[in-house]
């Protein structure tokens, strides 16, 4: 018993060194460039509505840059938009993908569309509500030449919802960890590179016939040692609601089980081991052992609440805090259901994202088909 409470004192420590790190190396100097040459991507269903509030925050960014909106065919908000703003937006119909991720086919559409001046590309997602500073500190690092591909990371808005809010304490549990270059995988709703760096990574070829963009191109920078960089002060707001939460995060693993079994299998044994551990805390450990966990849990949801307030608008955190309800008072729950998303990711290669349900292997689309 008593090796078994050391083990379980040792796991609940590393995890809270692993929060206290992140809020430790959080910027405070957040510097800013501000270069000719950048082109935003974005990719949109043919049912957009037009994201008044994203294009408003895209349009107050404090660097410059073209936009440029990639449908599958025909999107009403997109042609209306493109005809408001005249030189700002670009309009790119790629039409449907039979042997690739839909958002895939649409990006590579996109590249195609760049043009000579085009020299910083960076991707954002449609559901994203970038601060101010996001291009600008996406493009800092690619500046100074400190690193070849940066990516910031989503933080979830959950609404009131107690389901919504358990799926945003699990995402915040990988929000929060440690960065590395290392070991930083890039988030396609926030993420930049050079031109270079794409002709480098031949990167219509990389993302040919993926589902996910930001694996693929993840993936490739790795094999090319190229140095992935996380912006630690991007915790990126991004709005969820109750339907669909769970769904969310079971296909965000399946994309890295699909892609990348080896990642898969580490994330699995180190949410697993907590996962069991609360299972003999609860059952066998005791007191001291409950309290012990407890204790830690707090002690990262006070980290995470710091993190959340350094980062997020004021408005987006109290929204941003629900989450951290999980994490004091059952954080044995946000650890089950984590492990839980991770099993089930295991137990199909079918993905259904976006309007379409796809067979994937090793990362490519075997077969794809529309749904309702």
């Amino acid at each position: 018993m008593n090796w078994a409470l050391g083990l379980w004192i040792a796991l609940q420590g590393l995890s809270l060194a692993g929060v206290l790190n992140y809020w430790r190396h959080l910027p405070r100097d957040r510097q800013e460039e501000a270069p000719g040459g950048v082109v935003v991507l974005l990719s949109v269903r043919d049912d957009w509505d037009g994201g008044p509030e994203l294009i408003a925050r895209l349009k107050a960014q404090t660097a410059r840059f073209r936009l440029v909106i990639a449908t599958s065919g025909a999107c009403s908000a997109a042609d209306a938009l493109a005809a408001q703003e005249g030189d700002w937006v670009q309009l790119v119909r790629a039409g449907i993908a039979v042997d690739e991720g839909q958002k895939v086919h649409k990006l590579r559409a996109a590249l195609r569309s760049l043009r000579p001046e085009d020299r910083y590309l960076l991707f954002v997602d449609a559901d994203i509500l970038p601060p101010t500073r996001l291009v600008g500190r996406l493009l800092f690092p690619l500046v100074r030449g400190k690193a070849d591909i940066v990516t910031g990371y989503r933080m979830l808005l959950p609404d009131a919802n107690p389901v919504a809010a358990l799926v945003g304490a699990v995402e915040m549990q990988l929000a929060t960890l440690p960065r590395a270059a290392s070991a930083t995988m890039p988030w396609g709703g926030a993420m930049a590179l050079t031109r270079d760096v794409a002709q480098r990574l031949d990167l219509d070829a990389a993302l040919a016939g993926r589902l996910s963009d930001d694996m693929a191109i993840g993936l490739a920078g790795w094999r090319a040692k190229l140095r992935l960089r996380p912006v630690r002060d991007l915790l990126v707001a991004s709005p969820l609601e109750a339907r669909g939460a769970m769904s969310f995060g079971v296909r965000q693993y399946r994309h890295i089980r699909t892609n990348s079994p080896g990642m898969w299998a580490v994330a699995c044994a180190v949410v697993g081991a907590q996962a069991v551990g609360w299972v003999w805390a609860l059952g066998w450990g005791g007191w001291s052992a409950v309290a012990m966990g407890y204790a830690a849990a707090v002690g990262r949801a006070l980290a995470r609440r710091q993190i959340i307030a350094g980062v997020a608008e004021p408005n987006q955190t109290k929204a941003a805090q629900r989450s951290l309800w999980w994490d004091v008072l059952a954080p044995f729950a946000v650890c089950w259901a984590h492990w839980g998303m991770q099993l089930v990711a295991a137990c199909s290669s079918r993905i259904r994202w976006g309007g379409f349900e796809y067979w994937v292997t090793r990362g490519k689309v075997v077969r794809m088909e529309r749904v309702e």
